[in-house]
């Protein structure tokens, strides 16, 4: 498969300021395939050192971590010459070896010759777990300032119409080419209403493009769904914290789907008398994992928007919409029954999708904006930055394009450009953009 990130990695092996490179996403997006597949195409040798259940390894970083003894035994463990400039060194796993983590940084002071590439999940909670457990003396810190950071998310939409093979239609998805891309509307429609059902998880993918069943892309999901719940046990000491992680991860598809107005999620609907107090670590802990996205409520479309958001009030997303598909049951049969698809969830599928390309474009942080709720219950799908300017967007699941809310919001705050994405094809109003449901992943560079 064609990622993205494989342009990203490219970028950073060349670039003359280069810094070990921290590779991080939830579990099974595809991070340690597309590493070992750079280093197979850019260098003589890969040497891979994994720490998941390696203790021999483990025991080599507990000593001296300078990089002259490390890559000597990395060298042996790995038959390869890690210390040669042409091999990339990848640790993989690295949440599990924290002072791997911190040899990073030996590695950028005194070896930056030396490509140095980690992947890992869940490192801000395994570095926060490891942190409660240890003295202040022995806590192992971050490298600050002596790495670089590359985050990875499912396949677009974009990525997956290549899979598809369907190269073509791949590179159509630009700013340059919407207008041809919408006048070959029809099969982009039917390559979305695939990835609404397969989403954007490699496996799932890759378990459709070798079968071209869409059950065997079911089944990844729903072994993905249960393995992460199995995993929060292991990250997370008592148990009761565990059962909290699992009651908020259930109740996201549901509120997803949930249309009351202000449609934000709810402590009170993960169990009867939730709390946030009981309940908010529980959500921080999804976050941090990249099982979930926490889109924020501004109040008003300020620059940043940041300064604007409301903690208490945010929408939760998961990673994947084949995932929510799995998570709701949603039945196969729906694929072929053409727009059907977009209705099901009320709209939840196409809302969820538009978050997970913006999410993976790395350029834009989406936030929502609602009324008050009292005297008015206009909202806005989602509202992101771009160029200096607030950019609210509105998401339609089929041909109704009515826009009271983002009508609304625009004449409030003086917004003089705002986006919308629907089954209708691409064209510029002057204050509204109309760009096709599919074309999500050309967003921001659209305007």
């Amino acid at each position: 498969m064609k990622r993205a990130a494989m342009s990203d990695l490219e970028r950073w092996a060349k670039s003359p300021k280069r810094k070990p490179l921290v590779v991080t996403g939830a579990r099974q997006v595809g991070k340690t395939w597309l590493v070992l597949e750079f280093g197979r195409e850019h260098f003589d040798a890969v040497a891979h050192v994994t720490f998941l259940d390696n203790e021999v390894m483990k025991n080599v970083f507990a000593g001296s971590l300078d990089p002259a003894r490390l890559l000597t035994a990395i060298s042996a463990y790995t038959g390869t010459d890690a210390s040669n400039g042409r091999t990339l060194v990848f640790f993989d796993e690295i949440q599990e070896c924290p002072r791997a983590i911190a040899s990073l940084k030996q590695f950028c002071e005194l070896r930056p010759d030396i490509p140095v590439v980690a992947a890992g999940s869940l490192l801000g909670v395994a570095m926060s777990r490891l942190s409660s457990q240890q003295e202040d003396a022995q806590r192992i810190s971050w490298p600050v300032g002596k790495v670089d950071y590359l985050d990875m998310h499912p396949m677009t939409f974009k990525e997956f119409v290549e899979a598809m093979g369907e190269p073509r239609l791949s590179q159509l998805l630009g700013r340059d080419s919407l207008d041809l891309a919408s006048a070959l509307g029809e099969k982009y429609e039917d390559l979305l209403k695939l990835y609404l059902y397969i989403g954007g998880m490699p496996e799932a993918v890759q378990a459709y493009i070798d079968t071209r069943l869409l059950g065997e892309s079911r089944k990844v999901q729903k072994r993905l769904l249960r393995d992460y719940e199995f995993d929060y046990s292991k990250h997370v000491s008592a148990p009761a914290d565990s059962e909290r992680i699992r009651e908020v991860w259930r109740s996201v598809p549901t509120q997803i789907s949930r249309e009351t107005g202000i449609n934000k999620f709810a402590y009170s609907k993960v169990k009867a008398g939730g709390r946030g107090r009981e309940y908010r670590d529980a959500v921080s802990w999804l976050v941090d994992a990249g099982l979930v996205t926490r889109v924020p409520r501004v109040s008003r479309p300020g620059i940043p928007l940041l300064t604007y958001f409301e903690d208490r009030s945010f929408k939760l997303f998961l990673l994947d919409v084949g995932l929510l598909g799995a998570a709701y049951g949603l039945d196969q049969d729906v694929i072929v029954r053409g727009d059907s698809l977009y209705a099901q969830g009320k709209g939840a599928y196409a809302e969820q999708y538009v978050c997970q390309q913006l999410v993976a474009s790395n350029s834009c942080v989406p936030y929502y904006w609602s009324a008050d709720g009292r005297t008015d219950k206009a909202e806005v799908d989602f509202v992101y930055e771009c160029q200096g300017k607030v950019i609210p967007l509105e998401v339609k699941s089929d041909d109704n394009v009515r826009s009271r809310s983002l009508a609304k919001f625009s004449k409030e705050f003086g917004i003089e450009r705002c986006q919308r994405l629907s089954l209708r094809g691409y064209k510029d109003e002057g204050w509204l953009v109309n760009l096709p449901l599919f074309a999500a992943d050309v967003l921001p560079d659209a305007l």
